[in-house]
């Protein structure tokens, strides 16, 4: 059988698989992009696009009940029509999908296989029933939800953070498993939809990842809003039980399982890795199943490159975006762009939602600088007390010597957005005293950022 050729290959349509194939075709090469399932990858199927329409739909239940603390009475209580909310969470999904299906079809030398992939040659893949090849060769495969060989799991019927998007009832009470972004996230939505929510942490605090105050900061909002926690959770196990699920939890002191109706696992992400034949074809992954490559998102393999979740280099929208610029910009620009010219950044989007970039207090102490941080608390900044929203606070991490800016932290009402102030600064190398002297729009939260970079303190 004769292999049917390309100029290129994409393997999988996420976030940056579709972008490349259009440079790629803009460039006169033909393109196979092959997707062995939804078309846009997590981003749109199953992450940001439903995850943040089911948050706004938890915001709206949310502020209704609090109607009365901005003067506005609403008759009756506040209803929870699940079903049109899941339909309107699809329909997002569904939306974005077909809008990146019909931008491909529209490509004339870009050719959409639906099958599944695997290497049989460094340069030869094997689709459905032929066989095709390419000098170049992208993968941009994603990622899927770890699911840890709990005792007991392979005996209940859990949710994940795809199949949860599809649920028509308002779960009694969800046990989430798993005390970070996507558990808290998912955490909150059902809590403010009216579901009883207890989440389970095997660690000491949640978002680990974060400084010790953001943490906190974090579980005292949501612990407020009634969603129960269980930390240092040991002996994790399943069973069915009569009233439920029953969930283990600690294997000496307190109750030794909680009962629910659902179990969300929510513990991490695992690459789609482990069937593509990357071995036949030579190419190196970690032992995570990461997919190895270089500061330009090359791998081992020469006319092989990997994009996205699964190259261990970032787990999100904008990273897998931002892979396909570096990529794209090299081959067919001449550029010299790498992975690491780009500031770390990223959101947690619980309510207040949490902004991040760069380095935290913990890191940049770990790194070896002697640091200055400023703090304000979102009681002091003028636009999250007329919201009537004033929990969180904004943090600035800065470089005691240099006065570079190291990181950022915001958590607050518009805290995603307001943290671009301080990203930005940070891409362009400038420092503190720049950013202090930078004039913001009044009133919003980001007005207060140049004041904590002034204020700094050891």
């Amino acid at each position: 059988m004769s292999a049917r050729g390309f100029d290129a290959i994409v393997v999988g349509a996420g976030q940056a698989g579709p972008s490349l194939a259009g440079r790629l075709h803009d460039a006169g090469m033909s393109v196979a992009i092959i997707e062995r399932h939804l078309v846009g990858g997590t981003c749109v199927n199953t992450g940001c696009k439903p995850t943040k329409t089911l948050v706004a739909s938890a915001y709206a239940a949310h502020l209704a009940r609090r109607a009365a603390d901005y003067g506005v009475t609403i008759a009756g209580s506040i209803a929870i029509d699940m079903p049109a909310v899941t339909r309107r969470v699809q329909k997002v999904a569904i939306d974005s999908r077909h809008d990146n299906e019909s931008w491909l079809a529209g490509m004339n030398n870009v050719s959409l296989i639906r099958e599944h992939a695997r290497f049989v040659g460094s340069d030869t893949l094997r689709v459905g029933e032929e066989e095709i090849t390419a000098p170049r060769i992208f993968l941009n495969v994603g990622g899927r939800a770890s699911i840890p060989d709990f005792p007991g799991v392979d005996q209940i019927d859990y949710l994940t953070n795809s199949s949860i998007l599809h649920l028509q009832a308002v779960p009694e009470h969800l046990i989430v498993v798993g005390g970070s972004y996507i558990g808290l996230e998912f955490a909150q939505c059902y809590a403010r939809l009216g579901a009883r929510v207890t989440v389970i942490e095997k660690g000491p605090r949640i978002v680990a990842r974060e400084d010790e105050d953001v943490s906190a900061a974090i579980l005292d909002i949501l612990s407020d809003e009634g969603i129960a926690f269980r930390l240092n959770a040991e002996c994790i196990s399943f069973a069915e039980r009569p009233a439920g699920i029953a969930a283990g939890v600690n294997c000496a002191n307190g109750d030794p399982e909680i009962i629910g109706s659902h179990v969300l696992i929510a513990v991490g992400r695992r690459p789609n890795t482990d069937d593509l034949g990357l071995d036949t074809a030579g190419i190196a992954t970690d032992d995570r199943g990461y997919i190895r490559v270089n500061d330009k998102l090359e791998t081992n393999v020469p006319g092989i490159w990997a994009m996205g979740d699964c190259n261990g280099r970032g787990a999100f929208t904008h990273t897998a975006y931002n892979d396909f610029e570096i990529v794209a910009e090299n081959l067919l620009d001449g550029a010299d762009r790498k992975v690491t010219d780009r500031v770390p950044c990223y959101g947690l989007f619980v309510d207040p939602p949490l902004g991040r970039c760069g380095m935290d207090e913990a890191e940049a102490k770990a790194k070896g600088h002697r640091i200055k941080v400023g703090m304000r608390a979102m009681t002091r900044v003028g636009r999250a007390v007329e919201k009537g929203e004033a929990l969180g606070f904004m943090k600035i991490v800065v470089d005691a010597e240099t006065d570079r800016i190291l990181g950022g932290a915001i958590l607050g009402p518009g805290g995603d957005e307001a943290i671009h102030s301080i990203l930005d600064m940070m891409q362009l190398g400038q420092t503190a005293e720049t950013l202090r002297r930078t004039v913001h729009i009044h009133p919003t939260v980001a007005e207060l950022i140049p004041t904590i970079a002034g204020e700094s303190k050891g």
